[in-house]
Order: structure tokens, then C-alpha cells, then sequence
């Protein structure tokens, strides 16, 4: 396995995600939890940005998944 392949089985493990990322959603879940405390409704803007959020670690999921797949392919051949 070259470093390419390893580094790209840590991510798929998690290993090597977006911090970054990961950090700005859990803001932003902070935000909306506090505008519901506070009884503040909601934009749609708002809900958006969190079905781009899900919708982006699904991808994210999906294309870990494939290159897992295919990195397990090229191992067995």
C-alpha cells in the first residue's frame, strides 16, 4: 500500500475529516438551539444550511465508502 492509499483509508476511518467543517456545523446547531430556547423562529435560509450540511456528509460517506471498496479491490488482485 503507498502513502497515497494509507492516508486515504485514514480518512475513510475518520482519521483525517474537516475539523473545520465539522466545527461550523456544531455551531451552527448551537445557534438554532438557542433561537428555539428563545423562542425565535427559524429562517429558511437557516434550514437550508443544515439540509446542505446533511446532504454533504452523506456525500462525504459515499465517496469514503467507494474508496474504500476500491482500494480492498486492488488489494485482493
Amino acid at each position: 500500500m503507498n502513502m497515497g492509499q494509507d492516508r486515504q483509508m485514514q480518512m475513510v476511518g475518520g482519521n483525517g475529516g474537516n475539523q473545520f467543517r465539522q466545527y461550523a456545523g456544531h455551531n451552527t446547531q448551537l445557534l438554532i438551539a438557542k433561537k428555539e430556547e428563545a423562542g425565535i423562529k427559524l429562517q429558511a435560509e437557516e434550514f437550508d444550511l443544515i439540509a446542505a450540511a446533511a446532504d454533504l456528509d452523506e456525500i462525504e460517506e459515499v465517496n469514503a465508502n467507494c474508496i474504500l471498496m476500491a482500494n480492498l479491490q486492488q488489494a485482493s488482485t
